[in-house]
């Protein structure tokens, strides 16, 4: 967040030239399937937590948001076939790996292309962390959830910050951060720690808040 301070000269903006850049730098990284993966172990925790706190999707609608190349999005539609399962992304180039059973939609997490409630649940794995305009995106996510639906975001704890080497617009979130910013659209927020794995404990740096719109 400080780098971003700096850059903008207050509270971070995502101007349509960084937008562009970030969605180039997607468009890029769609070639690597060693990074940014295609299919996902369905037992990892991040994956059984979403299918949990969702319940069953069948017959519904559900977002991904910002979901790269849609390996949590073919997970959830393999299990629930009839469940209608939108995958969104800024980057063209990675939704085109994504399976042709979703509906793949281009655009923004700041201002998503839906009406309002025009989905029973929304989830964003590891894709809050890129919005910039974080609060602008939480408000988008639970805009077009309905009433009673259900959101989940699983991302990083800023308090591990430096782990990792991170393009300069990423953001990391403390788990009461994100709480507030839920709660300022939704009656029931939460959080805990998660890891990949169930036999596994958690080290801190993965945080899941679900919320009840």
């Amino acid at each position: 967040m400080g780098l971003l301070k700096k850059l903008f000269g207050g509270e971070p903006r995502l101007t349509p030239e960084l937008e562009r850049r970030i969605r180039e730098s997607f468009d890029r990284d769609s070639a690597d399937e060693e990074h940014f993966p295609s299919t996902i172990d369905p037992r990892i925790q991040h994956v059984q937590l979403i299918l949990r706190y969702l319940g069953d999707p069948g017959g519904r609608r559900v977002l991904d948001v910002g979901c790269g190349k849609g390996r949590f999005a073919r997970v959830l539609k393999e299990r629930y076939p009839d469940a209608r399962v939108t995958a969104m992304d800024l980057s063209p180039a990675m939704l085109g790996y994504a399976p042709s059973a979703l509906l793949r939609v281009a655009g923004t997490m700041t201002a998503l292309p839906f009406a309002d409630g025009a989905f029973d649940g929304a989830y964003a794995t590891e894709s809050l962390e890129h919005a910039v305009e974080i609060d602008k995106a939480v408000a988008e996510i639970c805009r077009v959830v309905k009433p009673g639906g259900r959101i989940v975001v699983i991302d990083k704890n800023s308090e591990h910050w430096g782990r990792f080497k991170t393009p300069e617009w990423e953001r990391w979130f403390r788990p009461k951060e994100l709480e507030r910013l839920l709660a300022k659209h939704c009656r029931e927020v939460a959080s805990q720690p998660i890891s990949y794995w169930e036999d596994v404990a958690p080290d801190g740096l993965f945080v899941a808040w679900t919320a009840v719109r």
